[in-house]
């Protein structure tokens, strides 16, 4: 049996126009950029409002038809685009953590003691140290002090890791706070794990725990931040004189308020295992200081404190 019937001509295949092209990728870069390269969804939560007031405040001419496709643009697309960037800022470092095991009985882990950590007040510390790949002799190191629950970092460069100046840090940072310091979890380093720092937290009734051993998830809060908050800025130089000392906490001065008032961040919500994946969900990225002025943890006199701090230091810049 023969069929007869039309031959239909084979269509041939054409290139999409794309719609983001390089001249929107280059425009997406610098929004990356001054925003510290967050990842896709956090940079379309604040995309929007970030072009329309680039042209008003003249920091950028972006053109009728880019600023209407990054209003549009998708955080898939988005980090699709900044992919091959982000692999230039792919740089690791050793760690100089030494274990302090004298008193390791006396202070329980986090894993064994009851955290309210919906409420704020409960930080994680841990030290970055600045010697540029030599260890060798005194260099600096920043303490970072970050909250679990709204995500507020505090970083102050001392010129050692010696325990009274970690301590001093601490006592520096306590102050700055905008909310009651309510426990401590650090690492099993001896700048922590000291006679000193926990007879202060037993004094002052504050909780001290320290993570397991070899076991960093267990800070990941804080362990995250040392490398947005700190090597980000700061990167893996050097830093050992008086002046570098002073240049970095002046830095940190400026770099707290963009972090904790400008800058968004998401925070988990579930983890959902299904075989042998695990599903995550996130909330909607929001500042630090926006999470501080929807709990009912912090009082009304210190959320309209923080108001004109934050204003006063912007303008003075």
């Amino acid at each position: 049996m023969v069929v007869v019937g039309e031959r239909q001509a084979r269509k041939q295949w054409q290139a999409r126009t794309r719609i983001y092209d390089e001249v929107v990728r280059e425009y997406l870069v610098s929004f990356w950029e001054v925003l510290d390269h967050p990842c896709g969804k956090r940079l379309k939560r604040c995309l929007e409002s970030m072009v329309a007031k680039a042209r008003p405040f003249r920091e950028m001419r972006v053109p009728r038809k880019i600023e209407a496709k990054l209003e549009r643009i998708s955080a898939p697309t988005i980090d699709r685009l900044l992919r091959s960037e982000r692999k230039k800022h792919e740089l690791k470092c050793l760690s100089k953590t030494k274990p302090g095991t004298l008193l390791k009985k006396h202070i329980a882990f986090r894993t064994e003691v009851e955290w309210d950590e919906d409420a704020v007040g409960f930080e994680e510390l841990d030290l970055v140290g600045h010697d540029g790949g030599h260890a060798s002799g005194d260099y600096c190191f920043t303490l970072n002090v970050t909250d679990i629950q709204s995500g507020w970092t505090k970083m102050e460069a001392i010129c050692n890791k010696a325990q009274c100046w970690v301590f001093d840090a601490l006592q520096d940072v306590r102050k700055r706070l905008p909310f009651d310091l309510k426990g401590i979890d650090s690492d099993n380093g001896s700048e922590f794990i000291n006679a000193h720092l926990l007879s202060y937290c037993q004094a002052e009734g504050l909780v001290f725990t320290r993570s397991r051993s070899y076991q960093k998830n267990d800070n990941c809060h804080v362990e995250q931040k040392n490398f947005t908050a700190v090597r980000n800025f700061v990167g893996y130089s050097r830093y050992d004189s008086p002046e570098e000392l002073e240049m970095l906490n002046e830095l940190y001065s400026y770099l707290q308020l963009y972090l904790n008032f400008l800058h968004p961040q998401m925070k988990l919500v579930r983890k959902e295992r299904i075989g042998a994946k695990v599903k995550k969900q996130y909330d909607l990225p929001q500042t630090p200081y926006q999470r501080l002025l929807t709990m009912n943890w912090i009082s009304a006199d210190r959320k309209k404190s923080s108001r004109p701090l934050m204003n006063s230091s912007i303008s003075s810049r």
